[in-house]
């Protein structure tokens, strides 16, 4: 890879094949574009924002089963705005690293890009399914009356919230803090976006009411989410206090400790990947190009959920493992 392009990367190690070797050397000239107009990079994250949002009204259709070459085509369309989207929210922390323009309120925004593109994306699968369900309901033997059309769609909308809420939210969530928990021992604290709570629960209690009301928003919204990475992670949250104790600063870490969490880590990057964009997205653009969009809900659930539960209970033992290690020295 070109070595213009390797500085713009976090590590190359957290990049998947498909993003390293395609999508990052594509997103490195979106933002050599970008750069030479002077555009800030949460701008770039605002816009992939607008275009993934804006890819719900694409999904909503049916595919070609229901609606011929019209539908295919809309659903074609739905497909390479998500992935603009996604390719803008890639170029827009490569930007920031190429301009030295980084911010608090541009992670944040990065963190919460995805939530805004498939909130209404969801709600979208849902509206088309209770539009186009014959294929489901003739596999389960339902006959197609509105009372039927209502309920079966009500059951679709609780699975769309599980699979939102407890699943891409709760999975892309884990997979981001792995990520930063990986760079911290890979690269320090100034090479990682390893955040806590308590730490952003201050920058809030110290905002002004002269702070625009946006980002005060925004970081309110992101303690909830560190919040939330900090309580599925225990045994690394235990691992880091006792790193505290032991050795007064994270900053103090010998090596050879950094060195036995980052073996154990690094085969994990691969599996963690595997709960971001490219894998995930994979599967919703499968299901609905032959028109089964609820399976994209049904698969968040239930495989993506065990993958999920794998990751975390690795990450948990090893980090478990290396706390009484340290304890016991």
């Amino acid at each position: 890879m070109n070595e213009k392009i390797q500085k713009t990367l976090k590590s190359a190690e957290t990049e998947d094949w498909l993003d390293l070797h395609v999508v990052r050397p594509f997103c490195y000239w979106w933002a050599v574009f970008f750069a030479k107009l002077d555009i800030h990079p949460n701008t770039v994250t605002i816009l992939s924002m607008i275009i993934g949002a804006g890819s719900a009204f694409f999904f909503a259709c049916g595919s070609f089963y229901y609606e011929g070459t019209h539908g295919l085509v809309m659903n074609i369309i739905a497909i390479l705005l998500l992935c603009l989207a996604d390719i803008f929210d890639c170029t827009d922390g490569q930007l920031a690293r190429m301009t030295g323009k980084k911010s608090r309120l541009g992670r944040i925004l990065d963190g919460v890009a995805g939530f805004t593109w498939f909130i209404p994306i969801y709600h979208a699968l849902v509206y088309r399914f209770y539009l186009h369900h014959d294929i489901e309901f003739a596999w389960l033997g339902i006959e197609n009356t509105e009372q039927n059309t209502l309920i079966a769609t009500a059951i679709v909308y609780a699975l769309g919230i599980i699979s939102g809420v407890a699943g891409l939210a709760g999975q892309q969530r884990l997979a981001d803090y792995y990520i930063q928990v990986h760079l911290f021992f890979l690269k320090g604290e100034k090479g990682s976006e390893l955040d806590n709570s308590a730490k952003q629960q201050e920058i809030y209690d110290q905002m002004t009411t002269e702070t625009p009301w946006v980002e005060r928003y925004f970081q309110k919204t992101y303690i909830d989410y560190t919040k939330k990475q900090e309580k599925k992670t225990p045994e690394f949250q235990r691992l880091l206090k006792t790193m505290r104790e032991e050795y007064g600063s994270l900053d103090n870490i010998p090596a050879d400790v950094r060195d036995e969490f980052h073996d154990n880590s690094l085969p994990l990057i691969t599996w963690n990947g595997l709960l971001t964009f490219n894998f995930r997205s994979a599967w919703l653009f499968l299901f609905c190009l032959v028109d089964l969009p609820v399976m994209n809900f049904v698969f968040e659930i239930v495989a993506m959920g065990l993958l999920a539960w794998y990751v975390n209970h690795r990450h948990e033992s090893f980090c478990k493992r290396i706390r009484e290690k340290i304890a016991n020295s």
